[in-house]
């Protein structure tokens, strides 16, 4: 009978131990001070004696998530314009853009991809992330023009400042070549996955 109490006493603490390094480890890794003086004095102690072990754990977590969610399903290069189409009619603006999404900073233009595409495009050791909201070039994605990209992401991709206006990059250069793009994940709107393909192809 005593032999028994004992196993149930034990298991008690056992239990309490391992509860405690879980919550310990969410504090440790959460770096939150408000989190770990929520502990008990107990678990507190358990935090304070192994950190390694609720770091290591968390952190693998952490690294596995961001691996997944930054590996590319496609990778290439193209020349990349620019363009802002909010409805107003300037510059040959064709209205709102087909993804059903107002314009906006990071909303990208492409040819064949399909709609809500996320994707990553780096020049010149910049980078941003958007996603492809509407159908564009038309005529230049025929001359290997593949992406059109909003206005503030296409300047500050070229020279890291922002641009005269939403309409006007406010530079000479109307075009980005050899502009890396990275799909993160496809779209669920209509298009093609894969290689970029001219428009109405």
């Amino acid at each position: 009978m005593q032999k028994r109490a004992t196993n149930l006493v034990l298991t008690g603490v056992t239990g309490t131990f391992m509860a405690g390094m879980l919550v310990a480890g969410v504090a440790a890794a959460s770096g939150d001070d408000t989190a770990r003086q929520q502990l008990a004095p107990s678990q507190q102690a358990m935090a304070a004696a192994r950190p390694d072990i609720a770091n290591q754990s968390n952190s693998k977590q952490l690294t596995s998530a961001k691996k997944a969610s930054s590996k590319a399903l496609l990778t290439g290069t193209t020349t990349a314009s620019y363009f802002w189409d909010d409805g107003s009619g300037i510059n040959g603006d064709t209205g709102a853009p087909a993804g059903g999404k107002p314009m906006q900073k990071g909303l990208f233009a492409s040819p064949s991809w399909p709609l809500h595409t996320k994707v990553r495009v780096t020049y010149d050791g910049r980078s941003k992330v958007g996603f492809i909201g509407d159908r564009g070039p038309g005529k230049p994605s025929h001359n290997g023009v593949m992406l059109d990209l909003d206005t503030y992401t296409f300047r500050y991709l070229l020279d890291g400042k922002k641009p005269a206006s939403k309409y006007n990059a406010g530079t000479g250069e109307g075009h980005l070549k050899g502009l890396k793009y990275e799909v993160l994940e496809w779209g669920s709107g209509p298009g093609k996955k894969g290689k970029p393909r001219p428009f109405g192809s």
